[in-house]
């Protein structure tokens, strides 16, 4: 009895840690996952025009907050409410670089790109 019980516990031991290491080794070692579709420079980064970017980050950042407000998207099944959410975080950060004259490129790029989803997700 004393020698089963030690071999369910050593069984039990090793399943865990065969499972562990292989779960942990695929969260580290895994594809990452490519939101935005397009790799490379977003249409917002390739704007010359400071002017011009504003107006059309402060564009895409007010459909996003639209939508993140909308019950439709709130209450739908699908993802735009989350990807509303995002955008808008990431194009309000993108304006306030912008109001002091300063193009951050990343956060321009998922500012783009969460719209973009966003976007998709709501045809």
């Amino acid at each position: 009895m004393k020698r089963s019980a030690r071999l369910l516990v050593s069984a039990a031991t090793l399943l865990l840690a065969v499972g562990s290491t292989g779960y942990a080794a695929d969260i580290i070692e895994g594809p990452s996952a490519d939101y935005c579709r397009v790799v490379g420079t977003s249409n917002l980064v390739l704007t010359d025009n400071i002017v011009d970017l504003k107006e059309q980050v402060v564009k895409l950042m007010d459909e996003s907050v639209a939508a993140a407000n909308s019950s439709e998207w709130i209450n739908s099944s699908r993802p735009v409410f989350v990807w509303a959410s995002e955008a808008k975080v990431a194009c309000g950060m993108a304006y306030g670089y912008l109001k002091t004259n300063y193009r951050d490129e990343d956060t321009l790029n998922k500012c783009e790109c969460f719209h973009d989803r966003m976007v998709e997700y709501m045809h």
